[in-house]
């Protein structure tokens, strides 16, 4: 069988994007739907943020990195902490213009950072809202001169539990605080700016506050994103990706399968004298899915 080819699908953000693959995450749950998925180029995993507890963490994690090695093919460029203008100190090293393969869709995700309230010493993640537009307004052009066909998707800030964010870590960020106000402005800011530059952009701001019980159900400690808060994002990408008029699609069933052929290898059937080719199969937990 030739070796086809995979589209190369970049996530690239702060936390939000680093934590992606934690169990549940929205990164996780895409790189299962898009297992065996292939298209006009040819693509790798990359786990790059991990952290090390203790012997067990470890052995886990490097075990899970590998699993998903051979499943799925999608790059991790998630950095905890990072504002827009940290992200333009690196972009040409993370979307290098003479790389051999360009990436066929980068989801973009800053903003949550930037929008914290200004320390008065200067330091802190704060980015003043002008100069955020500007700076994902670089970023966004940056990737789209990767390639004709590398495909752009942005989320905005989603909102925060700020009585949450109280609970949890006290006093210790009123100086550089996060409000739900704050990320309101940021995120619609960003709207703004991919409708003016014909990106496609996700209100997570607003998608996420669809539901009555956002609040306590969305997040793990009112700014990172929990289980059910992921799949809010998932259901969105998938929405856009669906009703997007690319060629080619890069929605998970529009999408051919790696190595579909036959193999007298496949677990054989009732007759006894056929096998069954399950390259197609939607597993249970993908079913969900199925219907955006």
């Amino acid at each position: 069988m030739a070796a086809p080819s995979r589209p190369q699908f970049v996530l690239f953000g702060s936390s939000i994007v680093q934590m992606s693959y934690n169990v549940g995450g929205w990164g996780a749950i895409l790189a299962d739907l898009y297992a065996r998925k292939i298209g006009a180029k040819k693509c790798r995993w990359i786990l790059i943020s991990i952290q090390i507890v203790d012997d067990d963490t470890e052995l886990l994690i490097l075990l899970f990195a590998e699993i998903l090695y051979w499943m799925a093919d999608f790059v991790l460029r998630g950095y905890s902490g990072w504002n827009t203008r940290m992200a333009l100190q690196v972009l040409d090293q993370v979307f290098p213009k003479d790389a051999a393969v360009q990436p066929s869709l980068v989801v973009v995700y800053f903003g949550g950072n930037d929008a914290t309230k200004a320390h008065p010493s200067g330091l802190g993640a704060h980015v003043p809202l002008p100069e955020f537009v500007e700076n994902m307004r670089k970023i966004i052009d940056h990737i789209k001169s990767l390639s004709d066909k590398t495909r752009v998707i942005c989320l905005s800030s989603p909102p925060v539990n700020e009585a949450k964010i109280r609970e949890i870590f006290g006093n210790a960020l009123d100086d550089q605080a996060r409000t739900n106000e704050g990320c309101r402005i940021y995120s619609e800011a960003l709207v703004e700016l991919c409708q003016e530059m014909d990106v496609e952009a996700i209100n997570l701001w607003t998608a996420i506050q669809q539901r009555d019980d956002w609040a306590n159900s969305s997040f793990i400690d009112g700014i990172h994103l929990s289980a059910d808060g992921c799949k809010i994002v998932v259901k969105e990408i998938l929405k856009v990706l669906k009703k997007v008029d690319w060629e080619p699609s890069l929605y998970w069933l529009s999408m051919p399968a790696e190595f579909p052929e036959d193999s007298p290898y496949y677990v054989v059937g009732p007759d006894g004298k056929t096998t069954i080719n399950v390259t197609g199969h939607i597993c249970t937990w993908q079913k969900e899915w199925l219907n955006i």
